[in-house]
């Protein structure tokens, strides 16, 4: 494989998660810019057809990512009514699970940890990741799709991809900082935190960009997602990959039982 997998400063089980919340707040922005919800939406609208399951069980959601979004395309876009979406992450948002949780019947936060790669047995539906999937290692993003074929479980996943040379990394790095002081007035809610740690101590933006630029260097390509799914895929289980096209280039991989 050709990614390399230096360390994200959100994957570190001492890194405040404060700061933590405040970065994934930023992600949403990204994502809203971006518009993966809609193709999001489109992925899953097909699954759900295949599959005639309408339970979304959304691993690593951080502060929701694109994923609250998508389900409104689902309804309002593709006439889906009855879908219901679980929020689920290693490390909870609590502040956003509770305001989520207030929100819609069909939408639930849990507020108890999951690791994508431990998934509790009574945990069922279509599996989704977004801009998730290259925290893991190879070993454990194999594993993943291990077990959701394993378990016949359907499963869809999109990473964001910002196509340029790795030679460029390092000056990147300060123009994402930079960009996060642009994006910080979109963040919602915008809390008092927010706005001191990154425009007064701008602790938010070294660590925003940081990551950000290290995530290009993670994200499964297509050619690594070969290696990934060598050996899966069988007459009870299908896998699809492919790359959608657009002012950031989207890769997906979608698993679902025959």
């Amino acid at each position: 494989m050709k990614r390399i997998h230096l360390f994200e400063f959100e994957d570190l089980k001492w890194f405040p998660n404060w700061i933590r919340i405040c970065m994934t707040r930023l992600i949403m922005v990204m994502h809203k810019k971006f518009n993966t919800s809609e193709d999001m939406a489109k992925l899953l609208n097909k699954l759900i057809k295949q599959t005639n399951t309408t339970k979304i069980i959304d691993l690593c959601s951080g502060s929701g990512g694109p994923m609250l979004d998508t389900i409104s395309h689902l309804k309002n876009t593709h006439k889906i009514e009855n879908v219901e979406l679980l929020l689920t992450d290693l490390y909870p948002n609590l502040e956003d699970a509770k305001r989520i949780n207030k929100l819609n019947n069909h939408i639930h936060y849990r507020t108890n940890p999951l690791d994508a790669t431990n998934i509790d047995a009574d945990v069922k539906g279509i599996l989704t990741m977004v801009g998730s999937f290259h925290h893991m290692k190879p070993e454990l993003a194999k594993k993943i799709l291990i077990e959701a074929q394993r378990k016949q479980q359907p499963i869809c996943i999109m990473e964001i991809n910002k196509k340029f040379p790795i030679i460029l990394w390092w000056l990147l790095i300060p123009l994402s900082a930079i960009l996060c002081l642009f994006i910080t007035p979109l963040v919602k809610p915008l809390t008092v935190k927010q706005i001191v740690f990154t425009y007064l101590i701008p602790i938010i933006p070294i660590c925003f960009a940081w990551d950000a630029v290290i995530t290009s260097g993670r994200i499964y390509r297509t050619d690594d997602l070969d290696i990934l799914l060598k050996g899966l895929g069988n007459e009870n289980y299908t896998w699809k990959k492919g790359v959608i096209e657009g002012e950031s280039e989207k890769i997906y991989l979608t698993g679902s039982p025959n």
